[in-house]
């Protein structure tokens, strides 16, 4: 006799991962991060003061996410990196939070750099003079080491990115992220939480089993009070280098990610096509927008990039006025 089971999470009545009762009460029951949520300490984390005061020299901070894999977020990170700090007078750090499996030292063309550390802290790998990169690859001892920790170990690790890494002056703090809710993305929104993040940059592909699971990531971003920059729809259609016709290798059946994006009522920020050299200069570690500037996926990237920084600007003018007032006012 064959059972269904079916599990029922009440997210409506979840407590929220700062409650006393977060990971405790009837409605966590089922929920995967019940056991993260009832152990994330709920007294004041003295190391978020600690962030906080870190990253004060840092002016917008953007984490990167998708609830599904494969969809090409560090893809997607480098290269917002790289059009960034294709202008001199930005400078760009990319935190690599995807701790089980770092591809930006790789994508990026650092993967045999090493962290050297100093009295002020972990020094970061820099690939130009205004680009740095952070990531767990460049503390294992190769390419292949595996590494397999639980939840706590992880968490301690991003903690100590965050509070340890020299960065210096920073216009842009991209992190990027694995797959899913879990325990790196609680513990991202955790300890951010008093440093004025600007928000997540949401990417998925335009395929209904790739949306499903970015629906679940949105809802995670409202559910722990996370903005949403906007929604990014990657390997929309494929352009022919050669004879320049295009097709979709991944059909929108439902709408794609403009829809989704419409029904979250959060902004799309635009689609990117798939170009075959692009996995090309990325496991070269080189920039695709330097490599080959007259793609159209290059020109697509170029006006999501300008897009967000437009959406950052407007957000400093908006904090800036709001603490003139407040100074007016006091």
């Amino acid at each position: 006799m064959r059972v269904n089971v079916r599990l029922h999470l009440n997210f409506d009545n979840c407590p929220g991962t700062g409650s006393e009762s977060a990971g405790k009460v009837a409605a966590c029951q089922g929920c995967p991060n019940q056991s993260l949520c009832a152990s994330l300490p709920k007294e004041p984390d003295q190391a978020i003061q600690e962030i906080q005061q870190k990253l004060s020299c840092v002016r917008h901070k953007i984490v990167v996410l998708s609830g599904k894999g494969g969809v090409g977020k560090s893809t997607f990170t480098a290269h917002l990196a790289h059009g960034l700090a294709a202008d001199d007078n930005i400078q760009v750090g990319v935190l690599d939070i995807d701790i089980c499996g770092p591809s930006i030292p790789t994508i990026m063309g650092v993967q045999n750099e090493q962290v050297h550390h100093s009295a002020s802290g972990w020094s970061p790998v820099y690939i130009s003079n205004n680009l740095a990169v952070m990531s767990v690859g460049f503390l294992l001892k190769g390419p292949e080491d595996a590494v397999i920790w639980r939840g706590p170990r992880k968490n301690g690790l991003i903690k100590q990115f965050l509070r340890d890494v020299d960065w210096g002056q920073l216009d842009y703090l991209l992190i990027d992220t694995p797959p899913g809710t879990s325990d790196e993305h609680l513990s991202i929104v955790q300890y951010l939480s008093q440093t004025q993040l600007d928000g997540a940059i949401v990417l998925t592909t335009p395929q209904e089993v790739s949306l499903i699971d970015v629906r679940k990531e949105i809802n995670f971003c409202q559910r722990v009070g996370l903005p949403v920059i906007g929604v990014v729809e990657n390997m929309s259609i494929f352009i022919c280098p050669k004879c320049k016709k295009d097709s979709y290798i991944f059909p929108p059946s439902t709408g794609g990610g403009e829809k989704m994006a419409a029904d979250f009522r959060v902004p799309f920020l635009g689609r990117l096509p798939l170009d075959s050299r692009i996995g090309k200069c990325c496991d070269e570690g080189k920039s695709f927008l330097e490599e080959v500037t007259d793609s159209p996926a290059t020109q697509a990237f170029v006006q999501i990039i300008h897009k967000i920084q437009a959406h950052c600007s407007q957000e400093q003018s908006s904090r800036e006025t709001e603490t003139g007032e407040a100074m007016d006012e006091g």
